[in-house]
């Protein structure tokens, strides 16, 4: 990207000797490796944001002999394509940081969970997994990586969905706690991270931690990869400062009639025109695993919602009844609005109707429905109406 007016960084594709990088890590404890993390203030970049350090320092004190590290390349979040760019351009440092991360916690092997979409880009993983085993054992450190499938299921980007994938059941997600860092893959201790969570892991280990914290904000630090498409000039993918203003972003990608910004994907926010300037991306204000669709004044905003909440009721796997059933009334009742069959009003009910499922359903997916839902029909309800 060039002649940015937001701040460009080049941490995730910056090149790198991957060797020195590691002989730093393994010399170092995982004391030290998970401190460093920690004072990075990394948060994971798939959206969930829960501080990385603290993932690793949980599964590290954990006594069992056997640990996993996984990698969740599922990617299924509608809008985003980042980790796919990420895997095709470095995946050398996402093996790397898995690598890093087996040291902190104690793990001796790391599998990586590849999107089914995405099984044209294995030959040239494979190719470049080979080279990374020859380099880790040059080095003298036992830690061994190999690629699952996916089967395109949206729900098995949950991580304990994506674990009873991995071993061959139904991906479906499972009752917590237990939590990962404690029984994982397998049952045993787990560490999942998205893979540029790990990326950047290995990059504040070469950098350092003071380094790292002079991008971001106090709640927000670093960069982030961002998938941009939508009604803009310039899609793609781009590296920023989190921190930025959805105004700033506007300005940078818009097509100059941008009235809304999906931040997040489909169970993301939509934020409308007239709260861009306040509105922050990061996780003091809007977080994201990097989708963002910019929508222009030709789209209509009921058809987006109607495509996410068709692409929610396909998806939901059906183990919990707020889910399955909500995101069906979800889609009918705006319909029935549309429709003139219900009164606007009804509306009503149907925003309390994803508050619920916020708290009562089973996994990120249902309890993510009502983000897109409430902000959407919360300020573009006179598309929605009859």
């Amino acid at each position: 990207m060039e002649n940015t007016g937001l701040n460009k960084v080049d941490l995730i594709f910056e090149k790198i000797d991957n060797k020195e990088v590691l002989a730093k890590a393994f010399k170092m404890t995982k004391e030290e490796i998970i401190k460093e993390v920690l004072d990075s203030g990394l948060k994971g970049r798939g959206g969930a944001g829960f501080p990385t350090g603290m993932k690793w320092k949980f599964t590290s004190e954990e006594k069992s002999p056997e640990k996993y590290i996984v990698c969740n390349a599922d990617e299924g979040e509608p809008g985003t394509f980042k980790d796919r760019e990420i895997l095709d351009r470095v995946s050398n440092k996402v093996h790397g940081g898995m690598a890093i991360a087996g040291k902190a916690i104690g793990a001796k092997k790391g599998v990586v969970y590849l999107r089914g979409e995405y099984r044209y880009m294995l030959p040239k993983l494979m190719i470049e997994l080979t080279s990374f085993h020859k380099m880790i054992k040059e080095i003298g450190y036992d830690f061994n990586i190999e690629y699952r499938m996916g089967s395109g299921a949206y729900i098995c980007g949950e991580e304990s969905a994506l674990f009873e994938s991995i071993e061959g059941k139904r991906g479906e997600p499972r009752n917590k706690p237990p939590y990962p860092t404690v029984s994982g893959l397998f049952e045993k201790p787990t560490s999942i991270n998205n893979v540029e969570t790990l990326v950047t892991a290995m990059m504040i280990v070469k950098h350092g931690a003071k380094n790292f914290i002079q991008y971001g904000t106090k709640d927000s630090r670093g960069s982030k990869v961002f998938s941009v498409s939508g009604d803009t000039p310039t899609p793609g993918i781009f590296e920023l400062e989190l921190g930025m203003t959805v105004l700033q972003f506007v300005d940078e990608f818009g097509d100059g009639d941008t009235k809304a910004v999906q931040v997040g994907g489909a169970s993301g926010f939509c934020v409308p025109r007239k709260k861009f300037a306040e509105t922050i991306i990061g996780f003091e204000g809007v977080p994201t695993g990097g989708s963002m669709k910019l929508f222009n004044s030709s789209r209509s905003m009921y058809n987006v919602l109607h495509n996410y909440l068709d692409f929610f009721t396909e998806e939901s796997c059906g183990q919990c009844t707020p889910c399955r059933v909500g995101c069906q009334q979800l889609l009918k009742g705006v319909e029935k609005v549309k429709k003139g069959e219900a009164k606007s009003t009804y509306l009503n009910e149907l925003m309390k109707l994803a508050d619920s499922m916020k708290i009562a359903a089973k996994c990120g997916l249902g309890q993510s429905v009502g983000n897109a839902f409430k902000s959407i029909v919360g300020n573009f309800k006179e598309e929605i109406i009859y």
